[in-house]
């Protein structure tokens, strides 16, 4: 069995592959190492190999490394960053600062898309990025996702308070809110949307209409119904981390 790890700023995706249907066995999100790992013992299933994105500090990922190495024994073989890798570009100047997470989408991307595509992937930050039918990466955008926006709100203005319950029930429509939860979570919602229908004008401005878009993350299915072409995939980093991290 293969161990997959989406290592983000906030929780730990993880699923377990089948090594020879490279079908998925089991798969959930965590917010801790520790968790993690209690999950992980708490599968009847023998771990033979692991690969990893992290776009955790090195010391934090070489600490999560170490415990899977002493309690699973599991060799890791870590993704890194890349000037170009099945036939996408890196477009950063500095190549080794473009997040691993949205490298490894783009490669995803772009090999289902088998052409032009606009990847946006909507977890603690939103990013967005533009890989041509050529392969090259023109780039991209990072703003801050949901729970961030949310987060400074209550924050920094004293009299805004709820729970995530109510933060649900806000979101069942996009009329003016008629309380602070309705407005703050249907407002931030609204500007993710404004953010996507941009994206989307930039796309159109460099292909027309050929090329595919993309949306990942936890929160894709707060945009999703704005574009509704968009292919919705779920594990597209993780689609990417194959290709980086092969097991042959």
């Amino acid at each position: 069995m293969i161990l997959e790890l989406d290592c983000g700023n906030s929780f730990i995706k993880w699923r377990v592959l089948s090594a020879k249907a490279d079908a998925v066995v089991q798969e959930g999100v965590v917010d801790s190492d520790q968790a993690l790992l209690d999950a992980l013992h708490g599968l009847a299933i023998s771990l033979q190999r692991c690969r990893l994105v992290s776009v955790r500090t090195a010391e934090e990922t070489s600490d999560l490394i170490k415990l899977l190495e002493r309690d699973f024994r599991l060799p890791v073989v870590c993704a890194a960053p890349a000037r170009e890798m099945s036939g996408v570009r890196n477009g950063y100047e500095e190549y080794e600062r473009l997040g691993l997470d949205r490298w490894l989408a783009m490669l995803g991307g772009y090999r289902l898309a088998s052409g032009a595509c606009l990847v946006l992937d909507f977890g603690t930050a939103v990013t967005a990025d533009f890989v041509a039918a050529d392969g090259e990466h023109l780039g991209g955008f990072i703003c801050p996702g949901m729970p961030l926006m949310r987060n400074q709100l209550r924050t920094h203005t004293r009299k805004i308070r709820y729970g995530d319950q109510a933060a649900e029930r806000a979101l069942v429509s996009h009329a003016p809110g008629r309380s602070t939860v309705e407005a703050v979570e249907r407002g931030c919602s609204l500007m993710l949307r404004g953010f996507v229908l941009t994206q989307i004008e930039l796309a159109r401005a460099y292909w027309g209409g050929d090329f595919t878009v993309f949306v990942t993350g936890g929160d894709a299915d707060l945009v999703s119904g704005v574009v509704p072409e968009a292919k919705v995939v779920p594990d597209l980093v993780f689609v990417g981390l194959a290709m980086a991290c092969p097991f042959s």
